[in-house]
């Protein structure tokens, strides 16, 4: 991710909470099915994404940039929506 201008060197993984998510409009879980976590009032998404856990680094970037096209077309997707 610092590639591409992302520092995650603090970040830590978070059991999802319905406080975590108040104030969320949109859920998106990454491969996970029908064992995603259920937020109640939360519209939800699941982009069927392969883990990259213990891949060769070729194949994460691959991973990385299809989230980043996904984030770019429901950004997109949302603001034609407001309009």
């Amino acid at each position: 991710m610092q590639e591409v201008g992302i520092d995650l060197s603090d970040a830590k993984p978070q059991k999802l909470t319905e406080e975590l998510a108040k104030d969320a409009q949109l859920l998106i879980t990454m491969g996970c099915g029908d064992k995603c976590p259920y937020v109640p009032g939360l519209r939800r998404d699941d982009w069927p994404l392969q883990d990259p856990k213990g891949l060769p680094l070729t194949e994460v970037r691959s991973i990385r940039d299809e989230i980043q096209q996904k984030v770019k077309d429901l950004l997109a997707e949302e603001h034609l929506n407001r309009q």
